[in-house]
């Protein structure tokens, strides 16, 4: 199948039935990934895509796989959640950190496995042919605590384009100076390690809002989603307290990811709105 855009357009519409969410958002997007292979050195193209919780990189993400095979193309995603720490692994680093908040629960930097997220990441580019285990984390497991889930999802090599998306992909460590809140001093140094997947992308995509509090609604909506379809997941104050958490974080980290862009890779940010739809047309840059 080697759809030409018009069709991919069509169908996006047919299913979503949202001419602003198509061409103003979802297929710009798809279109700058597709056009970023042109120019790579390497295959598959692995595309960061970087966002707040809840802000929909998850639903973008899947809509682009299916895009991109429409187009032709072989595409599968990867969530840098599938790579929290186990939930015994995350209990023992609390342990470790008493008293963080930061720590406690699956998040931060600090809690998730970075090499084993490397090596997934080296298997999913080899190609030659092959079947290629990814684990899955389950976020309703423990109470809606999380934890990674018993069977992993098999992934067919080789690949055209990866798209790596997470709340942090992109992130670099803020100077001591600058860290202020002691509890934030781990997961900052933690941060560190997170180039291993930095320096795999070979283009990015930012989906930014400077609304703090448009953060909390996205998340308690998506939670309130997830115990809509599964049954299980974090009550609405649960998950209020859940995404608190994070937003000393956005401080910290979020400005200089916005400095740093765009990146040696080619770029695409994309300002979104309280109705996770962009302000205004995605800005991109081509490295």
């Amino acid at each position: 199948m080697n759809q030409p855009w018009e069709s991919v357009r069509a169908d996006l519409l047919a299913e979503l039935g949202d001419p602003r969410r198509v061409d103003d958002y979802y297929l710009p997007v798809f279109r700058f990934i597709d056009e970023a292979r042109a120019p790579s050195k390497r295959a598959p193209l692995v595309v960061g895509v970087s966002g707040a919780q809840g802000s929909g990189k998850s639903t973008l993400v899947h809509y682009a796989v299916r895009a991109l095979e429409r187009r032709g193309l072989r595409a599968a995603s990867v969530s840098i959640d599938d790579f929290y720490l186990t939930r015994s692994e995350q209990l023992e680093l609390a342990a470790q950190n008493p008293g963080n908040r930061y720590l406690e629960h699956r998040g931060y930097p600090g809690t998730h496995d970075v090499a084993l997220g490397a090596r997934t990441l080296a298997a999913l580019r080899r190609r030659e042919a092959g079947d290629v285990s990814v684990p899955r984390y389950d976020k309703g497991a423990a109470g809606g605590r999380g934890d990674r889930a018993e069977a992993p999802t098999h992934v067919k090599t080789p690949l055209d384009v990866i798209l790596l998306e997470g709340w942090m992909l992109g992130f670099i460590p803020a100077k001591e100076n600058e860290v202020g809140d002691p509890s934030l001093v781990a997961p900052n140094a933690a941060l560190a390690r997170y180039d291993a997947w930095t320096r795999e992308l070979d283009a990015f995509v930012h989906l930014y809002t400077g609304d703090l509090d448009a953060i909390v609604r996205f998340r308690v909506e998506a939670e309130r989603a997830r115990r809509d379809e599964t049954g299980a997941g974090l009550s609405d104050d649960e998950a209020r307290d859940y995404i608190d958490r994070f937003l000393p974080a956005y401080r910290l980290w979020q400005p200089a990811l916005r400095a740093r862009i765009p990146f040696s890779v080619p770029s695409l940010s994309v300002e979104l709105g309280p109705d996770r739809l962009p302000l205004s047309p995605p800005i991109r840059s081509d490295g």
